[in-house]
């Protein structure tokens, strides 16, 4: 089984990886090199501002956007053909993450695995990592200030879990008590808040963000319900030959 697992989650990755590239290519892709321009724009200097008055409101807004700081020195792929390559690669590894992922759990909760089960598991794994943490921390645009990196990635991995275990806990329990507990321990994380960010400004129109946002659920959703279903059906597959 573990072997079958393996086949299957690195076939369904393959898959995933070059459809979610094609997907990011006309979606995603587009709107965050939209975003960059307006982040690496020059602030247009103030005409009739005194260089005191100049100087004290760029300290301010230093001080309350860090979010908006970057490493002069900090390495990024070039664009084109090499940011396209590292893209592909991320993808391609999500992509057997995921699978590997969703077949593990199959495979615990047993019972039948194939194409139809693995996209049902697929839009639950949307619900818990993605759509139900986005709640709180909503996919960003380069240029948008944030909170402190730590602390959003342990409120979004525990808002995940809690997701993950009152999803469980809601489809698989037959206790009505047990439902309730799911549904309050996946509200719970939002009940406690996310981390706030310094400010909500941002370099970019706030219509772009409301776009990336839509788009970037959408790719997620796809991840998770490809993932799902290739290696649902790869393993039944694999199976049957087996």
């Amino acid at each position: 089984m573990f072997k079958t697992i393996i086949l299957s989650a690195f076939g369904a990755g393959l898959a995933v990886g070059i459809a979610l590239s094609v997907v990011q290519a006309v979606t995603t892709e587009p709107l965050i090199l939209h975003a960059e321009t307006f982040e690496s724009a020059e602030p247009a200097p103030a005409a009739a501002a005194p260089h005191e008055h100049a100087t004290a409101e760029a300290h301010a807004h230093e001080a309350a956007a860090p979010a908006h700081e970057h490493d002069a020195d900090a390495w990024s792929p070039a664009d084109g053909f090499e940011r396209s390559a590292y893209t592909l690669i991320a993808n391609l590894l999500m992509g057997v993450g995921v699978s590997a992922v969703l077949l593990g759990l199959m495979s615990i909760r047993g019972g039948r695995i194939d194409a139809s089960t693995g996209v049902l598991w697929g839009v639950a794994g949307f619900f818990a990592a993605s759509l139900l943490p986005s709640l709180g921390l909503s996919p960003e645009l380069p240029g948008t200030a944030a909170a402190e990196i730590t602390s959003r990635q342990i409120w979004w991995l525990s808002t995940a879990a809690a997701s993950a275990i009152g999803l469980a806990l809601i489809v698989f329990s037959g206790s009505w008590l047990l439902k309730i507990a799911g549904l309050v321990i996946g509200v719970m994380p939002h009940v406690i808040g996310a981390p706030v960010p310094p400010s909500l400004e941002a370099s970019y129109p706030a219509g772009l963000g409301g776009e990336f946002v839509a788009a970037s659920l959408v790719v997620s959703a796809l991840l998770w319900a490809l993932s799902g279903l290739c290696s649902g059906w790869l393993y039944q597959r694999l199976s049957r030959s087996a």
